[in-house]
């Protein structure tokens, strides 16, 4: 692994690579060379989920690279219609991938998608809305997750876009606390009251979209912008830098081999400069790139935008109450 890159522990014990090629949104036939360039790169920590449906050329990808698998830090996620039959997606997973445990398994989304025959992924009702079973309960689910975790198909396990309220009611039944907790995480919605319950509770929080998205302002943020300029470097090495610092997983993605390479790096950022990238949120600038249509802002202040101010009629607003 590239020397500059740090790495964290789990409340397992294991250590994680600080930063992971994301391969959420990678094209069929763009995946397999970006897994394989990354670990070729340096790179000795890969992101993905059943339902990214590219998980067969990553694992080529990871078969390319000629790295071997147990220098590999490997992560996928259960989605959300498989949310009763875990270790069937699992099992999935694991072959598509060619091997046999993950180092890490996280709950995709926290809800539950009920097959109904329309389609295999993203069920829906005659309105065309998601068919989502709101009475199931998450407990359930993290049940089979420690089931698998016990059977050693994976090493550890944990959550993926999970507010305080949905972690506070899974912690009251799980025996097993969760590994960490994969969220939205850039200056633009750095979730701080989240970041520091998790941390305080030993959960590791992971970023997806750690550099926002490629239409984001962000880039040109004049806060982002004169930092970079200051130490050289690109606004990307600033953003993943930023929340390396704060004890956080960062996973862009890229398929592009130049990029690849240049985000397998962090940088020292004076805590000055962390501070100022922390405060540009409550400046007016706060904004999610993915708030997908779930009828619920899974206990997230600022899922239907500053404050929740422009949720839905009929939405299911958890952030600040209790589980």
């Amino acid at each position: 692994m590239a020397a500059s890159v740090p790495s964290f522990k789990l409340n397992t014990g294991a250590t994680i690579p600080a930063i992971g090629l994301g391969t959420w949104q990678a094209k069929p036939g763009e995946v397999r060379a970006a897994v394989a360039h990354a670990l070729k790169s340096g790179y000795r920590h890969i992101d993905g989920a059943l339902c990214y449906q590219n998980e067969k050329e990553v694992g080529e990808g990871i078969k390319d690279s000629g790295v071997p698998r147990s220098e590999i830090f490997l992560t996928s996620k259960v989605w959300s219609s498989y949310h009763d039959r875990v270790e069937e997606c699992l099992d999935q997973t694991l072959s598509d991938l060619g091997t046999d445990y993950l180092d890490l398994y996280l709950i995709h989304w926290p809800v539950r998608l009920a097959p109904n025959g329309t389609h295999p992924l993203f069920p829906v009702k005659e309105d065309g809305s998601r068919n989502i079973d709101w009475e199931w309960d998450q407990a359930k689910t993290w049940e089979q997750m420690e089931a698998v975790l016990a059977k050693g198909k994976v090493k550890a396990i944990g959550i993926s876009n999970a507010g305080i309220p949905i972690i506070e009611k899974l912690l009251k039944t799980a025996k097993v606390t969760p590994a960490a907790n994969q969220i939205e995480l850039h200056p633009y919605n750095p979730e701080h009251e989240l970041v520091k319950y998790c941390q305080d509770k030993g959960i590791l929080v992971q970023a997806y979209s750690p550099l926002g998205s490629t239409s984001s302002p962000l880039h040109k943020d004049e806060v982002l912008t004169k930092i970079a300029e200051k130490h050289g470097e690109s606004t990307a090495a600033i953003l993943l830098s930023y929340l390396i610092s704060k004890n956080v997983v960062v996973l862009p993605k890229s398929v592009t081999p130049s990029r690849i390479e240049s985000n397998l790096k962090a940088i020292k950022l004076d805590a000055s400069e962390v501070e100022q990238l922390d405060k540009l949120a409550e400046s007016g600038k706060q904004t999610r790139v993915n708030s997908p249509p779930w009828g619920s802002d899974f206990g997230f202040p600022n899922w239907y935008g500053p404050n929740n101010k422009n949720a839905p009629e009929g939405a299911r607003l958890l952030y600040g109450k209790s589980a």
